[in-house]
Parts: structure tokens; C-alpha cells; sequence
């Protein structure tokens, strides 16, 4: 893999010898890109992995391209052009690869045993996708627990919560936190943007820092409603174990975990729901802010009504909505709202009440 050359002070350019300061990206001399070698040889690298059908490696390659080009250059919006339908052809991929077709599924007369066992060994190679996609889930979740970092902060966020909520409920929350945090993590490394672990702010949440940035606003859609989507099927997990222990403490946090997310849908500033309302033209978003009236009479929860309010004034405000919404986003969007709603009310339909 090409990697940047690090130095510690001014450098001369290869073209004209002159001086080049840490940081440059252009000779200011002579205009040549500092990085031309690197360039090419990630060029030649994305050149390559497309040729060879792999559009993950093609687009990882030359979004590290376009961090050594000048924002504003042709070069970089170019390359910031492949890197839209690259990201298009990811997208499509399927999450699980596929297993090999099967030729013939139906045993002959002559060999119908053997047929029948190769039946059995498809299906027990297709299970093999599903348990290699279930592992593969588990070792993203584990990697932030790997990081200093994330884990001190996460211990720092727990005492907080501990100390209001009681030590089980703290750690549950700071999970379900972790949890939303890893659904943007997976979509960056999805589509090939480089991203830190989960940094905790205690008593406020969570952030991770991305050190790309996406090639189109459906990208920036699809990684900020990833982490709502990863946070509803943490608060799901929380409500199926209540369901199945009756225990008030997975009420509560299934409760938390919702109303956390539907807040994070918020289409405010780098809020996710900010994230994935520039991706809907206006009749959308009026479908939105009408949805989440729905969920906000649903929920009863004072959050909610800011859902509404901040959506409708972006709706009736905005004028760079885009014409064509992204389906994607909308659909995502509306699942949310719908999902984290009714996890939200589930456990007092059911007849508990949360006193969390």
C-alpha cells in the first residue's frame, strides 16, 4: 500500500529544488504536486482493483488520492467524480457475499444420495456466510474496545451515568451508545473512508472523527443514518431481553436507546438526521416532518417535538434541497422514525412502566 512520506521539516521539491514547508501540497514555486510519485502509484492501484472487479480496493485508493491533491484542484474533483460511482457500485454490494450457485439441486436417479449430501453441503456452506458476516459484525464491535482511548472514555461516561442511574444501567447505556457509534464506523470502512475509534464525552455522548470526507451527500446519508439504524437494533436487542426476563432494567434502557436515536434524527447541523435530510428534496422532508409530528404524539416525549420543529423549518427554509430525493435515505429515514417510535411506547403497551 502507498503510504505518505513523513518528514519533520521543508523538503525541496523534486521538479525546481525549491523549499517546500510541511503540509504543502503544491511547490510554491513551480505549482508540481508534492505527493506526484505517491499519486500515481495509488492510481495504478485503483486502475487495477477495477480491472480486477474489486470496487472497494478502487475507491479506498483513490480517496487516499484525494487527500493529496489540493481541495479545489481538477485533479481532486475528478478523482472526487470516480469516487461517486465507485461509491455507488459499493453500495450495491451485498453485505453477505453470495455463496457458489448451485448447478442442480435435484437428485437424479442415479447418485440421488450423493445429490441429496451435496444439498446439505450447500446449505451448511451457505450458513458459513452468515456465521463469517455475524463474526465479522462482533470483530468491528470489539476493535473500539482495543483503543485506549475508547475505552477510557467509555469508563469516564459509565461512572457519570453510574453515579445517577446505578453502576448495570450506566454500562448498558454506554454500550448502546458504543453500539450507534460502530454503525457510522462500519459504514466508513463500508465505503472506504479512513475513521477513529468511538471518543465518549461523559454525560454527553459520543463522537468519531472521520479523516476523509465523503465523496456525495448520499454518501454523507448513508454513513450518518448508519448509526441510528445500528442503535435501533441495540435498543431491539435491550427490548427482546426484556421480553424475555421481565426485567425492568432492559425496559428502561430499550426506552433510552430509542429516544436516544430519535433525538440523533434531529435534521440539525452534523446531528445524523442533518446528515440525511440534505439528501431529500422538499416533498420528501414534508413527509418526514409530518411522520414525526406521528411519533411525537405517539412518544410524548418533549425531544421530539425538536425533531419536528428543527425539520419544518428546514422544509419551508431551505432553498439547495436537492430536486431528486435518494430513495435509500428516505426509506432509512422513515424506518427509523416508525422503529424507534414503537420501541419507545413497547414497553408501557406491554405494561411496564419505566421509571429510569
Amino acid at each position: 500500500m502507498a503510504a505518505v512520506e513523513v518528514v519533520s521539516g521543508p523538503r525541496a521539491c523534486r521538479q525546481c529544488a525549491a523549499e517546500i514547508a510541511p503540509g504543502l501540497l503544491v511547490c510554491p514555486a513551480c505549482g508540481a504536486l508534492v505527493h506526484g510519485e505517491t499519486l500515481k502509484g495509488l492510481a495504478e492501484r485503483a486502475e487495477r482493483a477495477q480491472r480486477d472487479g474489486d470496487p472497494r480496493t478502487a475507491l479506498a485508493a483513490w480517496r487516499e488520492a484525494m487527500d493529496l491533491l489540493p481541495p479545489q484542484s481538477v485533479q481532486s474533483k475528478r478523482i472526487g467524480e470516480k469516487a461517486a460511482v465507485l461509491s455507488r457500485e459499493v453500495e450495491a454490494l451485498p453485505v453477505i457475499p453470495p455463496p457458489p450457485t448451485e448447478t442442480s439441486t435435484h437428485p437424479s436417479s442415479r447418485g440421488g444420495w450423493w445429490a441429496a449430501l451435496g444439498g446439505v453441503g450447500l446449505l451448511l456452506w451457505k450458513l458459513k456466510f452468515i456465521v463469517v458476516f455475524v463474526l465479522g459484525k462482533a470483530k468491528l464491535l470489539l476493535f473500539g474496545l482495543t483503543k485506549s482511548t475508547t475505552l477510557l472514555t467509555m469508563l469516564a461516561s459509565a461512572g457519570v451515568y453510574w453515579a445517577a442511574f446505578g453502576w448495570k444501567f450506566g454500562v448498558g447505556l454506554v454500550l448502546s451508545i458504543y453500539v450507534h457509534e460502530m454503525g457510522h464506523v462500519a459504514a466508513l470502512q463500508r465505503l472506504g473512508i479512513k475513521a477513529s475509534a468511538p471518543m465518549f464525552i461523559p454525560g454527553l455522548g459520543a463522537f468519531i472523527r472521520s479523516k476523509q470526507y465523503p465523496a456525495s451527500v448520499r454518501e454523507d446519508a448513508y454513513i450518518g443514518l448508519a448509526g441510528p439504524i445500528w442503535g435501533t437494533a441495540a435498543a431491539l436487542a435491550c427490548f427482546l431481553l426484556w421480553l424475555g426476563t421481565h426485567h425492568g432494567l432492559w425496559a428502561a434502557l430499550t426506552q433510552w436507546g430509542a429516544i436516544i436515536n430519535l433525538f440523533n434524527l434531529t435534521p440539525f447541523g452534523t446531528l445524523d438526521g442533518g446528515r440525511g435530510f440534505r439528501a431529500l428534496a422538499r416533498s420528501a422532508r414534508f413527509f418526514i416532518v409530518g411522520l414525526s409530528v406521528a411519533a411525537a404524539v405517539a412518544t410524548g416525549n418533549v425531544l421530539v417535538w425538536l425533531l419536528v420543529l428543527v425539520g419544518a423549518m428546514r422544509a419551508f427554509g431551505e432553498k439547495d434541497a436537492p430536486v431528486e430525493t435518494d430513495t435509500r435515505a428516505f426509506l432509512q429515514f422513515t424506518f427509523l422514525l416508525v422503529a424507534l417510535s414503537i420501541l419507545y411506547v413497547a414497553p408501557a403497551w406491554l405494561g411496564h412502566t419505566v421509571t429510569q
